[in-house]
């Protein structure tokens, strides 16, 4: 019979931490299924200073990591002793936020007994969006990130193209700011443009006839400052909504151009913004093998950590010193 860290074929339960950025995430997984997902939010913090201040979220994560741990084992209806290895992300992200995570880790597996799994961040959001096995493309689209790439296997990623200035979420975010409505914004924006009319303004498609797959919303985000300071009047919702229209036909035309170069049938769209509702109807409206992340999943979290570790544990891809693997701020994906 299979202890409690295995389930049937023998996956090792997987306890899964993220401190990446201004969120302590952890979460348990065995094999595919997430057994507890906890994410204890910072948002209150930052969001005075309208963004995060790096050094408080390195603090706040140390104040709270071991909770949050406890709380998902709990969650999960398991113990430490049940734990059959543990991950944590190394890269990329916010250094000192980074090795809170990481040294939590390193600590709780050595002390265990366990394997440690170093994980990138994104391959985290990647083993989060439904289950999908390689060979796909995949659009992660986060704050920090948008970029695209064609994953031919686990452990073998080719960049196909990124923003060449602010992410896609980055731009939600500062666009929000522009319209009052606080830190983060992302969300608050995608609520009032669906109240909002997408054609009663005129904003320029980033990289329009662009043949490559490269993005770019730092122009959209400036066109948004002009017309706000020209057209004072306009409404909120409807600002809202034609910068939405046109990042996410940015977002949905690059995917595409990448399936029909590459030749390959399925798209994965990770990251936060992957929870916007009208990136989901546009993808479905355009008829394109996709699959999304459940919304829970979709923003940084622990579990997403649980289940990268579990894959990179089933295929043997672990690093030869686990457990001296560094933080890195800039940590690419390619080749992790």
């Amino acid at each position: 019979m299979p202890g409690p860290a295995e389930s049937k074929g023998g996956a090792p339960l997987v306890l899964g931490i993220d401190t990446s950025c201004d969120d302590t995430g952890v979460g348990v997984a065995r094999g595919p299924v997430v057994l507890a997902n906890v994410v204890e939010s910072q948002t209150a913090l930052h969001a005075r200073f309208g963004g995060v201040m790096p050094e408080l979220a390195s603090r706040e994560h140390l104040e709270v990591i071991a909770d949050v741990a406890q709380r998902a084992l709990a969650e999960a209806g398991v113990t430490l002793a049940d734990l059959g290895a543990v991950a944590a992300t190394r890269g990329p992200g916010l250094v000192g936020a980074l090795l809170v995570g990481l040294s939590y880790g390193k600590a709780l597996a050595w002390g265990l007994g366990v394997p440690f799994v170093p994980v990138h961040h994104l391959e985290g959001h990647l083993a989060a969006a439904g289950g999908a096995e390689p060979p796909f493309i995949a659009l992660l689209a986060s704050g920090g990130h948008t970029a695209l790439f064609a994953v031919h296997a686990w452990g073998q990623v080719e960049e196909l193209g990124r923003s060449r200035d602010d992410a896609a979420g980055e731009a939600f975010d500062k666009v929000a700011r522009l319209l009052g409505l606080g830190y983060p914004g992302g969300a608050a924006l995608a609520q009032l443009a669906a109240t909002g009319d997408d054609q009663a303004l005129s904003l320029p498609q980033p990289m329009q006839g662009h043949k490559g797959l490269d993005f770019s919303f730092s122009g959209l985000k400036t066109a948004v400052a002009l017309l706000l300071e020209r057209q004072p009047d306009a409404r909120p919702a409807d600002v809202a909504a034609s910068f939405e229209r046109v990042v996410v036909t940015s977002l949905v035309n690059g995917a595409a151009r990448a399936l029909s170069q590459t030749g390959m049938q399925r798209l994965v769209v990770a990251g936060g913004v992957a929870a916007n509702a009208r990136l989901r109807r546009e993808f479905a409206a355009a008829g394109i093998d996709v699959a999304f992340p459940p919304p829970a999943l979709a923003t940084d979290n622990g579990a997403m950590i649980a289940l990268a570790g579990g894959q990179r544990l089933a295929s043997g891809r672990l690093p030869p010193a686990p457990f001296t693997a560094d933080a890195e701020p800039y940590l690419p994906l390619v080749g992790a």
